[in-house]
């Protein structure tokens, strides 16, 4: 018997579950498919974003789904369109082994008309956000009024996102005696409203600690200038060279800059956010799902039914007002069991709001400092060696290696790598060369920091390098286990785990350092050497530990091309040429901060206000 069966799922449900690859139920779908198919009961499921809470309540509906009669039995409300759209391409998978079972998603932006049309043939199942649901209603054109069971996805977030009146009518209109089952990341004031005006003594189910974020999400912060916070946001994205990530911003128009920005410094960025049309929107979520967008700038509303597994990092350009916020932000990574980082950029008076965050999520943030020029260059040579060695040859090119070797004849193996290697390096290290320092001087941890590592230091913390990476099986959670039951410390005693493609970088307090060097000498897993060395540059790096596609080897996401999500840049601009040199070299530097990119073209030297500018 599989896990699945074990639930009390019937063999239809159970073969679409074999077809989607699933083969262990989640914690939510343990905890919450036996109650619902048990009895008709109300459920409040508190679990996090991406723990497969979607599934946890669609088998059961689809089972308890009477196929034969075409009356609407299933209400599903969720925040965004997107989101809509997802549960209703789901639930069609879970049934897709039923008869007549017909699920239909009602939602703004496309023809109310064809909606009507769609739910008039029979749909037992109905998927909606609330305003266009209650606009239904209102005209007539949907009936609930016999709905057996109505499921609030994301309750807090619909609550946040100022839907509370439109769910009390629509949640009026339905039986009293049907069963309400409520999912939600969070438990504010607002939903607990819900839950005692609609809700019979429901059950209730939480995975993990009620509010808590996820135990598989990483959380740093760095301290900066206000006027850093962009080239601080740079710095990071340099640094992990394979970075997918969705970054946050409070407002539209602070979103569209930021992407605009990192657009044109090189970076493979697009926006999300309200002022988009609905074409534009699905235009950018289709490219960051495919990455070609690999650094999304969203607005927290916009950001609402992304469904990506593999993002790799979260960053936090400016804080939410409200925690329960940052805990769906940081919901965006590692999900269905994969690790991920959320990072959070930070001004002094803003530290503050780290230590609140902390208490209500039930986790501790790491302070990172913001790596300097040299640390990043250090991480860039690193990737570029590794992706010449991991490249396969063209074949193709055979042809052209006459006249190649004519060109470099006289040039000895060790001068060619040096060339080879500095076509790329060059760039940054021209760029970084004696960039300043964006770490606040006064953040208040870690001041062991900032010395040179060349000899082996004897107090403080130690940052070391390590030659084995994502490709060798490693994120930051089994690489800080391995390296701990390997040297025998505790549980502790390793910290700031920053995992790369084919390397990675661990911190550890300087009186085991001699211990890990004796440990690691000629030390060999499943017969390779690991090695491990104290690195010269502290910090190594500023978080990081999943892999993207693409990339041009060397770099911090350009691609040649760039993908835009800002109205007036949807278009593929096709591959603009990147100049070497900083903006000091050039003369363009702005605002006192770093202004151009080592991945820049040519930009607009229109003077643009803000403080991230």
């Amino acid at each position: 018997m599989t896990k699945f069966e074990a639930l009390g799922l019937q063999k239809s449900l159970l073969d679409a579950i074999t077809d989607m690859g699933f083969e262990t139920p989640s914690e939510v779908q343990e905890k919450a498919i036996p109650i619902l198919l048990e009895s008709e009961t109300d459920l409040v499921a508190l679990a996090q974003t991406g723990t497969g809470k979607t599934a946890a309540f669609g088998f059961p509906l689809i089972q308890k789904i009477d196929s034969d009669s075409r009356t609407t039995q299933g209400l599903i409300l969720s925040p965004t369109r997107e989101l809509c759209l997802q549960i209703t391409k789901e639930m069609q998978a879970y049934s897709k082994y039923e008869r007549n079972i017909n699920v239909v998603a009602i939602y703004g932006g496309a023809s109310i008309t064809e909606q009507a049309r769609q739910i008039k043939r029979g749909a037992q199942i109905i998927v909606a956000t609330p305003g266009r649901m209650k606009d239904m209603i209102s005209r007539r054109l949907v009936d609930i009024s016999k709905i057996d069971y109505c499921i609030l996805d994301e309750a807090d977030e619909m609550l946040n996102m100022g839907f509370m009146e439109d769910i009390k009518d629509i949640l009026s209109g339905t039986p009293n005696d049907k069963s309400t089952w409520l999912f939600s990341a969070t438990m504010p004031k607002e939903v607990s409203i819900i839950a005692k005006k609609f809700m019979h003594s429901p059950q209730e189910i939480t995975v993990g600690a009620k509010n808590s974020g996820a135990s598989t999400v990483q959380h740093e912060y760095y301290v900066v200038g206000g006027r850093d916070r962009y080239p601080a946001l740079k710095r990071l994205a340099d640094t992990n060279p394979d970075i997918f990530s969705v970054i946050f911003c409070r407002t539209k128009r602070d979103t569209q800059k930021v992407a605009e920005k990192l657009i044109e410094d090189g970076y493979n960025a697009g926006a999300l956010h309200g002022d988009l049309s609905q074409n534009q929107r699905d235009l950018v979520m289709n490219s960051f799902r495919k990455k070609q967008i690999q650094m999304l700038v969203a607005t927290d509303v916009a950001a609402r039914g992304i469904d990506v597994d593999d993002i790799t990092h979260v960053i936090n350009y400016q804080l939410p007002d409200e925690i329960e916020t940052y805990t769906h932000r940081s919901g965006r990574t590692g999900r269905a069991g994969k690790s991920g980082i959320s990072m959070v950029i930070v001004t002094r008076s803003e530290q503050r709001k780290i230590k609140a965050i902390e208490n209500k999520i039930n986790q501790k943030f790491i302070l990172k400092k913001i790596p300097t020029g040299m640390e990043i260059c250090e991480i860039q040579l690193y990737h570029l060696a590794n992706k010449i060695k991991d490249t396969e040859i063209n074949e193709d090119v055979d042809a052209y290696l006459p006249a190649i070797n004519d060109v470099l004849e006289g040039i000895d193996r060790e001068e060619l790598i040096k060339k080879i290697v500095s076509v790329e390096f060059t760039r940054f290290f021209n760029y970084y060369n004696k960039s300043k320092d964006l770490n606040s001087s006064d953040s208040g941890r870690d001041r062991g920091e900032g010395r040179d590592r060349a000899e082996i230091p004897t107090s403080g913390a130690v940052r070391y390098f390590v030659n084995v990476g994502e490709r060798d099986g490693y994120d930051w959670m089994s690489l800080k286990d391995f390296i701990r039951d390997t040297v025998g410390l505790g549980q502790e005693d390793v910290f700031k785990v920053d995992v790369k493609e084919s390397f990675s970088f661990f911190n550890t307090e300087a009186e085991v350092t001699q211990q890990i060097l004796d440990k690691f000498t000629e030390f060999k897993v499943d017969g390779r050497f690991v090695n491990v060395e104290v690195s010269k540059n502290p910090g190594g790096g500023g978080g990081g530990n999943r892999r993207r596609s693409g990339g041009s080897g060397f770099g911090g996401g350009y691609k040649g091309k760039r993908s835009s999500g800002g109205g007036r840049r949807d278009d593929d601009r096709g591959s603009r040429g990147r100049k070497e040199g900083s903006s000091e070299s050039k003369g363009r530097r702005r605002d006192k901060s770093e202004s151009s990119s080592p991945n820049s073209g040519k930009r607009r030297t229109t003077k643009r206000k803000g403080d991230f500018f």
